[in-house]
């Protein structure tokens, strides 16, 4: 008898055929939401889970699903897995990183120069009819050329948007805890100062941080007043990692020149405050999402599923420990 697995929302077919060659596939096509006591009550007699990023995997789902051996995620962030709970059950867990790299990049990219050259806004001005005649004094957005880049965490995201930078002779810093070997930084024309450096040196300040205990509200108050008025926030990596309270408060007080936002707090219940300001570009956590980045990712995640319910290493575990529990 095959192995049951769970599908949580809806994904590519093509990949839903290849599970169904080692499995008992339950698919949720329907993309209808689950959670709490509806993903427990689909996972509950399971041996394995697909999951996006939207699924909370916690430790009263865990108790509830004692079949579970294998969840498997499909992105790079896992922040909605209870990794302790998981492994203390016996559940491998896994992601799927690298093969978003380049494609994420491009958005980080996408949204300085989306806010550098006020593309939404403008975009948005054409559609309410208010363009009536052309202004030589208006629309004086800040260069993305020559300007000063700064990328808080340098993983290898950062580094592919660094090497984006080049092609607009961007001045490069980046902060890390742990600075690049030399060979990196030279690739990617990139310069390693401390964080407050960065706040008060960069145009354009790009989050690409992975979201945990330590980095919730890394960018505050106290961050944001450290930026140049004219300066750009851009996060790409996970909400909460900024206050979003915080930075509506910076915005509406023009503070800093605005914000590039693809993730939120409480997402997809973002601060409804920012609907109304103009100096704010908004996107809907949409950083990997080119057709063949995403099927990369869930032909990924199939990959670490088949292994991790065959018995063998998934190629992307996060949790060793629990193969030994």
């Amino acid at each position: 008898m095959k192995p049951k697995i769970a599908v949580t929302r809806q994904i590519f077919e093509e990949v839903l055929e290849e599970l169904r060659g080692h499995f008992e596939v339950d698919a949720n096509q329907e993309d209808q939401p689950l959670e709490g006591a509806a993903l427990a009550a689909r996972l509950a007699d399971k041996d394995g889970a697909l999951i996006l990023a939207s699924d909370r995997i916690d430790a009263a789902l865990v108790a509830a699903c004692p079949r579970l051996k294998a969840v498997c995620n499909i992105g790079v962030g896992y922040n909605n897995i209870d990794i302790a709970a998981c492994s203390a059950a016996g559940i491998l867990v896994t992601n799927t990183p690298e093969v978003l790299n380049d494609t994420t990049a491009d958005l980080a990219f996408a949204l300085v120069l989306a806010a550098g050259r006020q593309l939404v806004r403008g975009d948005r001005y054409i559609r309410e009819g208010r363009w009536q005649r052309w202004r030589f004094m208006e629309w004086l957005g800040p260069d993305v050329h020559h300007a000063t880049l700064g990328i808080l965490g340098m993983g290898r995201i950062g580094q592919a948007v660094a090497r984006r930078a080049r092609g607009f002779d961007m001045n490069t810093l980046y902060h890390n805890r742990t600075r690049l070997p030399a060979q990196v930084e030279a690739e990617c024309a990139a310069a390693h100062v401390g964080k407050e450096e960065l706040l008060r040196r960069a145009d354009y300040l790009v989050l690409l941080l992975p979201y945990s205990a330590e980095t919730h509200h890394c960018i505050g108050a106290a961050e944001l007043a450290l930026m140049k008025p004219g300066a750009w926030l851009i996060n790409i990596a996970r909400g909460g990692i900024v206050d979003d309270a915080a930075l509506v408060d910076c915005l509406r007080r023009q503070a800093i020149g605005g914000a590039a936002l693809d993730v939120f707090e409480n997402e997809p219940r973002l601060d409804p405050r920012f609907i109304d300001l103009d100096n704010v570009v908004l996107t809907p956590h949409i950083g990997g999402a080119s057709r063949d980045t995403r099927l990369k990712m869930a032909r990924l995640a199939a990959r670490n599923l088949v292994a991790a319910l065959g018995g063998e290493a998934p190629p992307n575990l996060l949790n060793p420990q629990a193969r030994r529990a």
